[in-house]
């Protein structure tokens, strides 16, 4: 789950982290009453969207005076802001943050994540901070330096040291970095983050450290153990067919292709997302339906699977093991004839009453392509797409 920045940096001043001052607002006039608040002669107004690149699409705006404030404000607010991370669409606007603005004098980049690799939580840090930092790792990645803490004995003086002479710090600067780290592990640690960024982290002109913008995503999974996290969860920034998949336990994301994909099983999921990039197709989506799944689950996940315009072909790939294969052809036949899915459709069970399921499927009167094996799934899936899409209901 993602967090807003303005929730993030909550969060980060809890744990000591020195953040601007700042204030939200939801209109022009709340933005004006922050500025007031906030005191000052200049202010930045920032978009509070789930996605990097504000700056460059116009969502970070520095305004000098009460009446540009305002003015930033209403641009923004009710309007879909698109960067390069969002899609065409772009992320709704609703909340605004009004920043004091800072003397920055060198800004640094500053992250934690899990590298499950090495079981360890990876601490990366650069020099070369700012908005650029992608290009900074793909053309100059020496820049860039890592450490990855172990979780017996936790963040080390001497890996704190390394990335303060990394980023050319004197004393004084490392010591408050000493400070930054060890609230940024204990924040990452207590609240079970799975990223947390600091792009940039600043040094001003006065000498401090300052988190200027922030990036926090939770790991979902750990979320009951969060409720107060739980409660900043911002639906309208994610996708509605996500959204509408885990009303109803399912695991489910967008991808670009063209071929949706219904499947129990995470592992899978992605072996089937895999086998139809072999076979020269694109996957629609990811969807684990799990392995408990029931004909009501299978009816949700093709209504979901089939809101997408750009799907031109669903492939099901069902391992029938604590599911018979036969209740999931129920909701098979149940959901093509309530959803009038007007794709191809290609099916295949391998499991527990898989002979009654294929049967109830070829007696339903439902244009299904049988397959035998994911492969020959895959491939008529891909040849589906290929062709001319012809109704998968008969009259």
């Amino acid at each position: 789950m993602n967090l807003h920045e303005f929730q993030a940096k909550d969060l980060l001043a809890g744990y000591g982290i020195p953040v601007p001052a700042g204030r939200t607002a939801t209109s022009a006039a709340q933005a004006r009453s922050a500025v007031r608040a906030l005191g000052g002669s200049a202010w930045m107004v920032k978009a509070q969207v789930h996605a990097g690149g504000r700056g460059k699409a116009g969502g970070v705006r520095r305004a000098g005076s009460l009446d540009e404030v305002s003015a930033f404000a209403e641009a923004m607010l009710g309007t879909r802001l698109v960067t390069k991370q969002t899609t065409a669409e772009g992320q709704p606007v609703s909340t605004v943050l009004i920043e004091s603005t800072s003397d920055v004098e060198r800004e640094f980049y500053l992250s934690l994540l899990v590298d499950r690799g090495r079981r360890r939580i990876a601490m990366i840090a650069s020099a070369a901070g700012g908005v650029d930092i992608e290009e900074v790792a793909a053309t100059e990645p020496g820049k860039i330096v890592s450490e990855f803490i172990d979780p017996v004995t936790g963040l080390q003086p001497f890996q704190v040291r390394r990335i303060g002479f990394a980023l050319g710090l004197d004393a004084q600067r490392r010591k408050q970095l000493g400070a930054v780290l060890d609230g940024l592990y204990r924040l990452f640690l207590e609240k079970d983050l799975g990223l947390l960024e600091l792009n940039p982290l600043v040094q001003t002109s006065e000498g401090t450290l300052l988190a200027l913008d922030a990036k926090i995503d939770v790991d979902d999974n750990a979320l009951f153990r969060h409720p107060d996290l739980k409660v900043l969860e911002d639906p309208s920034q994610a996708d509605k067919k996500e959204v509408r998949a885990k009303q109803f336990d399912l695991n489910y994301i967008a991808l670009d292709g063209s071929i949706a994909c219904m499947v129990n099983g995470a592992g899978l999921a992605m072996g089937t997302m895999d086998i139809i990039k072999l076979h020269g197709g694109e996957p629609a989506n990811f969807l684990d339906v799990g392995g408990g799944t029931d004909a009501e689950k299978v009816s949700e996940a093709f209504k979901l699977i089939t809101g997408d315009p750009a799907v031109k072909a669903i492939l099901v790939n069902i391992f029938g093991g604590i599911v018979r294969c036969d209740l999931i052809a129920e909701g098979i036949v149940k959901a093509v004839r309530e959803t009038g899915v007007d794709v191809p459709v290609v099916v295949r069970l391998e499991g527990t009453n898989v002979e009654r399921g294929r049967a109830l499927l070829s007696e339903s009167g439902l244009a299904v392509i049988p397959a035998e094996s994911l492969a020959d799934a895959a491939d008529k899936a891909v040849a589906a797409v290929q062709r001319p899409a012809s109704p998968s209901t008969t009259s």
